[in-house]
């Protein structure tokens, strides 16, 4: 990328915090509609989906993506992100079943993975890795400025309108963003012509989907240790060997090995890949706690989670600053990490007697330690490679933190279906015997009750109720109570399990070895060379 005065960087940086908000702003907004959206259009069972294809489609994405532009440049492969984008986005709000919206959030998930991935990787492309905290930190803030006003917004429009305006609200951002980045990104040389990892590409590909198949399926569609789940688990370990293989004779790699020689690319990338499982897992189900079983409105529900968001926006812009002035980061991540174990910690102690202020303080001490963890995991990663390969290792990073996410949902949702099944059995063996004298819509209103999506939309309970005779309201009423405790018993396993995950990502953390930031966008090594030279070899190292 050609050199810049730092006004023309900020410009820069300007256009991208936009393209980002776009991607960002359509992503966060479906956490607090999706209970509606399952209470209209069904699919409890696979409406878990709706994240995975996304993520699916992301990862890929950002992978394929992160390696081409280090080749080509960053601004074309942003563009025809921004446009995949825009068209999945648009297709959102045309669905009428849960398998449309599934098929058209995975166009969306191809299109932000480029956006989002190589929207971090612009600021190592400007910045040197000492300034880069500063920057990540603002560029995470426009992550979590969307955070805080998709959720609360998807709510405010499903409580108000349809929902599928949620998707259509933000689609005039999009062309925005795609004017700004045409105009003021600046465009690469033409680049001299390389081979592109074809075999590696398809091996990638056919490592990553069954593997996420698995961690999605495992749980809910099939059991842990069904053939389905080990078949494809043994598919993702086929794929794997054959990826070393091809991406060790590659003459350009999609993933280049050298980067796993790296500790702290390892490290950091593993802390990642647990922390991402209690983030999404967080953004998951805190929804569903919230909505059905404290009972608040959706419009609410998007106050509560707006402060894991504002707090994940300060803790990023706070340890930014921190590690650019001061040069430190390890103590910051374990400081992060273990603060954000502790507020998935108190979230699996709820029950429903938890307060909405309660809650929003558990969500607060979650955010605040995942986004000084993010902040600082991904400038380790940066600091660690060459500038060359500056695309591919970001993209790294969203890799395995997606694939974490991809990961917590389906352990935690295993652990949230299996205690709630048990729940719901009890429930209708309860229930069995004192409804069966009842008209049969009365029995129908029920029996719907033993749907926890029910829970997520009032209407539908009020409707049940209507249906209940006088003498049967109480019992209603308690009916209704013991599938909100049912529900909050299943979470706060679910809860408890991410915790523990996250801490694994604290303990790991110990053994990142705390490498100085470098003040030049030249490898360690030639930073080094230029301090100690070799006698007889002090000319310097090719620039990048």
């Amino acid at each position: 990328m050609e050199q810049m005065d730092m006004r023309r960087k900020v410009i820069v940086i300007l256009a991208v915090m936009f393209a980002l908000l776009f991607a960002a702003l359509n992503q966060t907004i479906i956490g607090t509609a999706l209970p509606r959206i399952v209470a209209d259009l069904g699919g409890m069972e696979i409406f878990n989906w709706v994240f995975t294809a996304f993520m699916l489609a992301s990862v890929i994405s950002t992978v394929l993506t992160g390696k081409l532009s280090d080749i080509y440049g960053r601004k074309p492969f942003i563009l025809i992100g921004i446009i995949i984008f825009i068209i999945g986005t648009f297709l959102c709000g045309l669905s009428q079943s849960m398998i449309q919206l599934i098929v058209f959030r995975t166009v969306q998930g191809f299109g932000a993975g480029i956006i989002i991935s190589l929207a971090f990787a612009s600021v190592g492309d400007l910045f040197e890795p000492r300034e880069r905290g500063r920057w990540q930190g603002l560029m995470g803030s426009v992550y979590g400025v969307a955070s805080v006003f998709g959720p609360t917004l998807g709510g405010y429009i499903v409580d108000h309108n349809d929902w599928h305006w949620i998707f259509w609200v933000f689609l005039p951002l999009g062309a925005i963003a795609l004017a700004l980045i045409w105009v003021l990104y600046p465009s690469v040389g033409k680049a001299e012509r390389q081979p592109i990892d074809y075999v590696g590409s398809l091996f990638f590909a056919a490592l990553i989907v069954p593997l996420l198949l698995a961690f999605s399926w495992a749980g809910s569609r099939y059991s842990w240790g069904s053939a389905p789940i080990l078949g494809l688990f043994a598919a993702s370990a086929l794929a794997l060997a054959l990826f070393v293989a091809a991406e060790r004779k590659a003459a350009n790699p999609v993933m280049p090995l050298s980067l796993f020689r790296s500790g702290a690319f390892v490290i950091s990338n593993s802390i990642g890949f647990m922390t991402g499982a209690g983030m999404f897992g967080t953004i998951m189900y805190a929804p569903f706690f919230i909505q059905g079983v404290t009972g608040t409105s959706p419009t609410a529900a998007g106050f509560v989670m707006m402060t894991f968001n504002v707090s994940l926006v300060l803790a990023g812009a706070i340890v930014g600053n921190l590690i650019t002035r001061t040069g430190r980061y390890k103590i910051f991540g374990l400081c992060g990490v273990l603060i954000m174990a502790a507020g998935m910690l108190l979230m699996a102690l709820m029950d429903t007697g938890t307060t909405n202020a309660e809650i929003a303080f558990y969500l607060v001490v979650t955010g605040f330690g995942l986004g000084i963890g993010m902040n600082v995991y991904l400038v380790t990663v940066q600091n660690a490679v060459e500038n060359r390969m500056l695309g591919v290792a970001t993209a790294s990073v969203q890799l395995f933190r997606q694939l974490g996410g991809t990961f917590g949902v389906a352990v935690m949702g295993t652990v949230m279906n299996v205690r709630m099944a048990g729940h719901i059995r009890e429930l209708a063996a309860a229930q069995g015997g004192a409804t069966e004298e009842l008209a049969p819509e009365a029995r129908e209103a029920f029996a719907g009750l033993a749907n926890p999506q029910t829970l997520m939309d009032p209407a539908q309970i009020d409707a049940a109720r209507s249906r209940i005779p006088e003498e049967m309201q109480d019992f209603f009423a308690q009916t209704v109570l013991a599938l909100r405790e049912a529900l909050s018993d299943s979470l706060t396993s679910a809860f408890m399990l991410g915790a523990l995950i996250v801490f694994c990502g604290f303990v790991l953390g110990f053994f990142l070895k705390e490498v100085p930031l470098r003040t030049s966008r030249r490898p360690a090594a030639h930073e080094e060379h230029q301090k100690h030279p070799v006698p007889g070899r002090e000319r310097s190292l090719p620039g990048n």
